[in-house]
């Protein structure tokens, strides 16, 4: 998977925007105002994306391209190198698990909203 790639699927989902809210290379993703996804814009290597922690422990094992996330909680982010033995579509099934994990965790009236977009 490349940036443009990556970019696009996300952004494609219900209510998502993207932000630089740390520094200027480093783009965030965010659903309803709440980070899924982010990467780094000038050397686009994987994505870090959130993960439930059990299922975040058995992606690791089972993938050297998946590592705890980079500067973030690893108990619930997972980061993830592109063009290895992860291709694109577990890639995808990553993000649409990270987007549906923060989705799931919204409020009531910001589930509404976004199901009103």
């Amino acid at each position: 998977m490349d940036l443009d790639s990556f970019r696009n699927y996300c952004l494609a989902k219900k209510g998502v925007t993207e932000e630089l809210p740390f520094d200027d290379t480093t783009l965030v993703f965010k659903v309803m105002g709440k980070m899924f996804a982010l990467c780094n814009l000038e050397q686009f290597e994987g994505a870090s994306l959130k993960c439930d922690p059990e299922r975040a422990i058995q992606l690791r094992e089972a993938y050297e391209e998946i590592k705890g996330g980079y500067h973030l909680n690893k108990k619930h982010w997972n980061s993830i190198k592109a063009n290895g033995r992860v291709g694109d579509q577990l890639f995808m099934e990553l993000i649409d698990h990270s987007y549906d994990l923060v989705v799931s965790k919204l409020t009531k009236k910001d589930k509404e909203l976004l199901q009103g977009m």
